[in-house]
């Protein structure tokens, strides 16, 4: 059995484990606690894998706490980003972790990130499939889109309302130019419904 011939602490307070002369990995302080390592024990085989795979999960709860103090993340967007690091079970124990502390709520972010790109003047579509880029699932993306665009009589479709926006800013001159298939085109690949592009466009041709 490989024997752990020596322990050192490294400038970052992580205890850095020797077997048999070679460094093997590093352990947080708390798990290295908890081992009980010492000097001279001789250790299985399965025994370094486990204290191994708890280092890499202590590692992605770091790292997932680094993340969030950034900025919000949605669960199936931060299990991506810890996969570039770590082992796809470190990084699901490490969402798991930030779950479990309440720093992730999939619906209170979908509702902040479709709210911000409705701001920025992007379609229905647009909005759910970037939600599904971060990880959200199809029904809390529908939700929270649906939730955005519910209907008030005093205020105009926020739909219909963007596309306009968009027409006035960036391609009231191509339709100056009589090139309304263009700006029609440009809009659809926007996201925007070719219901929602014939009002804008009826709108523009009217004022």
């Amino acid at each position: 059995m490989p024997e752990l011939t020596q322990i050192t602490q490294t400038q970052k307070g992580r205890y850095a484990l020797f077997f048999d002369g070679e460094f093997a990995f590093s352990l947080d302080e708390e798990t290295f606690a908890a081992a009980g390592l010492h000097t001279g024990d001789a250790l299985e085989e399965s025994e370094i894998a486990a204290l191994r795979a708890k280092s890499e999960t202590r590692k992605a709860v770091d790292k997932a706490m680094d993340l969030l103090g950034v900025r919000d993340h949605a669960a199936g967007e931060l299990y991506h980003k810890l996969c570039r690091k770590f082992d796809a079970h470190s990084a699901a124990a490490a969402v798991a972790k930030m779950q479990e502390l309440d720093l992730l709520d999939d619906a209170a972010f979908a509702r902040r990130r479709a709210a911000e790109l409705m701001r920025k003047r992007k379609s229905r579509r647009a909005i759910l499939e970037d939600l599904a880029a971060k990880g959200i699932d199809r029904d809390t993306a529908v939700q929270a889109v649906e939730e955005l665009y519910a209907p008030d009589e005093q205020e105009e479709d926020p739909e219909l309302a963007n596309a306009c926006a968009l027409v006035e800013r960036h391609y009231a001159a191509k339709l100056a130019d009589g090139k309304w298939q263009q700006v029609a085109a440009a809009l659809a690949r926007r996201g925007f419904s070719h219901a929602v592009i014939r009002q804008a466009l009826d709108r523009y041709g009217t004022e």
